[in-house]
């Protein structure tokens, strides 16, 4: 099949090149100049775990090629994804400027029949105000199909390939033809392409990220009343993870998600909540209990050194919202970056993949080129991203690095025997602290 994808973001070039590894002729459109100048040059923009093997394969083979110009991109597509931004507005709402922007462009050019399909994360109703926009100047047949992603940074190229399920939304018999027909090389083990209307489709996305950052924040919360009550919020996380009505995936304590979806997207789905009248409580507290939780640790470091920073050397590892990628959306690093240079600290930080991302929004603390380096003479350590070579780190160098041996975990990487073993103060989230001071170190 002959496939466009326009935009080229994270979403729209996995999508792109994941189509292309199964055989179809996939032109990938943006009005980034610089951008598709690098990747016709065979650089990809973005990083992703295994999306470079099948990226350079592709274009090799002539399956994958890249544009400026959306009447070339479009030409013979069957189907033409809209893998669009939908920012946040100060509300909280989707902006929607972008698809239906380039809903507008199409309506002239399109030449033959097309399925356009959202799958970008947008609002209820999207499938609609899309439609309707196209319509305006179309003179051929098209339906316009929600189909969200269930991608995972760091694993999207294996969740694309070996989807759990495939969600599309159409009510269109022959537009639902056409997906079966793409997705077919997909699912051939047996995982479901599950149809439903197109309103259904686009709640789907947001009802799944919701409850999923809903699990997040609820262990959150029993991570701070364990803290309390004296419990270890992992011997927790195992009791409750092998209940089968729970499952063991998202139940690691910490101090809140970040990333591009799970912010973006409950505070979404609580405006679409607002705009039909309904008070969705439960987002509501989400939002709230994560937005503290971001910050749980700067207490507990300013209470370390008597309530001030200033002077002090704060080690980072982790400015990534999660591991294997280089997205720095609402990570949680930043925001506690931010709040130490503010009380006087000075930041030294490491992170494999997220540095030069970051060197753009904060310039003023030192990037390193190792996680020991960082360490190198700093006050304390601060630990955001669980990146696995953080995992099992040489204790007796990072004692002899730093000038105290006090390591603040926001992942709870660490076993609380070994960091005894290791005599370190240590402090995690959800259980005891470990070798706690007595006195606040001056």
């Amino acid at each position: 099949m002959k496939i466009a994808v326009i935009g080229t973001g994270y979403v729209g070039l996995v999508t792109g090149t994941c189509f292309a590894e199964t055989g179809n002729q996939v032109t990938c459109v943006d009005i980034d100049v610089n951008k598709v100048a690098r990747m016709q040059k065979g650089e990809i923009p973005i990083y992703e775990p295994g999306l470079d093997v099948l990226f350079d394969r592709n274009i090799a083979e002539d399956r994958l090629k890249f544009t400026t110009n959306i009447v070339e991109g479009i030409e013979g597509a069957e189907v033409i994804f809209l893998a669009l931004p939908t920012p946040p507005d100060e509300d909280g709402s989707a902006d929607l400027k972008y698809i239906l922007g380039v809903a507008n462009d199409l309506g002239p050019i399109l030449k033959d029949y097309a399925v356009i399909v959202d799958k970008s994360t947008v609002p209820v109703g999207t499938a609609e105000k899309v439609r309707a926009a196209i319509a305006k100047n179309a003179t051929v047949d098209f339906d316009v199909v929600s189909n969200p992603e269930f991608l995972r940074e760091g694993v999207a190229v294996e969740d694309f390939m070996k989807p759990d399920r495939v969600v599309v939304g159409t009510t269109s018999d022959r537009a639902k033809k056409v997906m079966e027909r793409l997705y077919a090389p997909l699912v051939r083990q047996g995982n479901p392409v599950i149809f439903m209307d197109e309103r259904s489709a686009e709640m789907t996305k947001y009802a799944a990220n919701s409850f999923l950052a809903l699990k997040i924040t609820f262990m959150n919360e029993i991570a701070n009343l364990c803290e309390r009550v004296g419990a270890n919020v992992d011997d927790i996380r195992r009791g409750i993870g092998t209940d089968s009505r729970i499952g063991k995936r998202f139940l690691f304590a910490g101090i809140g998600y970040g990333g591009s979806c799970f912010p973006k997207d409950v505070q979404a789905l609580a405006k679409t909540s607002i705009d039909y009248g309904y008070d969705f409580r439960t987002l509501k507290s989400v939002m709230a209990v994560n937005a503290d939780q971001k910050k749980k640790l700067l207490p507990i470091v300013e209470d370390y050194f008597q309530g001030s920073l200033a002077g002090k050397t704060i080690a980072v590892w982790g400015l990534a919202f999660k591991p294997y990628t280089d997205d720095i959306r609402e990570a949680p690093a930043l925001e506690n970056i931010e709040a130490l240079l503010a009380a006087g600290a000075k930041v030294t930080a490491y992170d494999p993949e997220a540095m030069e991302n970051v060197k753009k929004q904060i310039p003023d603390i030192t990037y390193c080129h190792t996680a020991y380096a960082a360490l190198d003479d700093a006050d304390a350590l601060m630990i955001f991203t669980e990146w696995p070579q953080f995992r099992t780190p040489d204790f007796a160098k990072m004692g002899k690095l730093l000038k105290e041996k006090v390591v603040f975990d926001g992942r709870n990487l660490y076993e609380l025997n070994t960091m005894k073993e290791h005599g370190f103060t240590y402090y995690s989230i959800g259980r005891e602290a470990v070798n706690p001071v007595e006195e606040p170190v001056a």
